[in-house]
């Protein structure tokens, strides 16, 4: 289901929820000034309880952008986000993260795509900036590449039906209206709006061309810890919707044990299933080079994409466990999600 409406009257209303990240949004708003878009559009700020206020950053774009900076007790990102567009003025909402760098043609490059195929809901893929940390380099490559888990994220034809992520999407306001936007929980809650679009008949695609410049996490600590947390979502959002389980959420939990399986034949002798393991660690090394130029970058890939398997199927596993087996409730299953 679509609106009735022509894209080329749209007025975009762009949403970013912030935490304590000044100096990251600050270079977000900038890349905003520089775009190549020239109808007008809105952003929208929203402080989601932070320590660290972002207000002052704001300031210094008043005169170079249509901007509004709201300040509100902590709710977790998704209720930040239906805040923005309660208070948005667009009929077309476009969602970023505070740690996300725009290339100047991005607001042109969706505008032209919702002309050619209007959908009330979009999203985008992620690209590494030539700025970027080599540890961030390799979380971009293991967060997107097809030979990992991340492939799904990026590739048009990879999915009969893409799944924006709230790093990088859109939302029509007759989609948000319908929908009441993003739940309460803190993970996951961007999958769980794009199951509610569809059950109620919206239409979702990915802009390819409407590429953002993700930086995520900038220490293994941390990634691993945001993986965690994806994995651990996962088997809520199954219960949730049901007829959405795949078996393919399976695949990083059977990576871990089937290297652990490995491990325990090497030291038996064995050598086919660790050499299988290895070949694959070398095919990563080599497409990440290749993408990269750069040895460090495609090694410490090698190394994100073990963390991102190990960390997903280790928090995939303890919910299930949780959920199946303790019979604990969704919300005990994984607290973290809501609270």
């Amino acid at each position: 289901m679509n609106i009735n409406q022509d894209p080329l009257e749209l007025k975009f209303s762009i949403i970013i929820p912030v935490y304590n990240r000044p100096n990251e949004i600050d270079e977000l708003l900038e890349s905003l000034t520089k775009q190549t878009y020239l109808k007008e559009f809105q952003v929208i700020v929203v402080e989601d309880g932070s320590n660290l206020s972002s207000e002052k950053c704001i300031k210094k774009y008043e005169n170079r952008l249509e901007i509004n900076y709201y300040y509100k007790e902590n709710s977790g990102p998704g209720l930040s986000r239906n805040f923005g567009m309660q208070k948005a003025i667009g009929d077309y909402f476009i969602i970023l993260d505070s740690d996300c760098i725009l290339p100047k043609q991005y607001l042109t490059e969706i505008s032209k795509a919702l002309d050619a195929n209007f959908t009330d809901a979009f999203g985008g893929p992620d690209a590494s900036h030539d700025s970027f940390s080599i540890i961030q380099k390799a979380i971009n490559y293991a967060m997107t590449s097809v030979l990992t888990t991340g492939g799904i994220r990026g590739k048009k034809n990879t999915l009969n039906k893409f799944q924006p992520r709230s790093f990088n999407m859109g939302l029509s306001k007759v989609a948000y209206i319908r929908t009441k936007g993003f739940g309460s929980q803190h993970f996951g809650e961007d999958i769980d709006l794009t199951f509610r679009l569809w059950q109620n008949g919206f239409e979702t695609q990915l802009i390819e061309k409407a590429f953002v410049y993700h930086k995520r996490r900038v220490s293994w600590k941390s990634f691993f810890k945001q993986i965690v947390n994806f994995g651990a979502a996962r088997p809520i959002l199954n219960k949730q919707h049901p007829n959405t389980a795949k078996i393919t959420y399976w695949f990083p939990s059977a990576f871990v044990l089937g290297l652990l399986i490995a491990i325990l034949f090497l030291l038996m002798g064995v050598k086919i299933p660790i050499v299988i393991f290895a070949t694959y660690f070398l095919l990563i090394f080599i497409d990440a080079f290749i993408l990269n130029k750069n040895l460090l970058v495609a090694l410490y890939s090698v190394f994100a994409a073990t963390i991102q398997f190990m960390a997903y199927g280790y928090g995939f596993l303890r919910t299930f466990l949780r959920l199946h087996v303790l019979r604990k409730s969704i919300t005990h299953a994984f607290p973290k999600m809501f609270n």
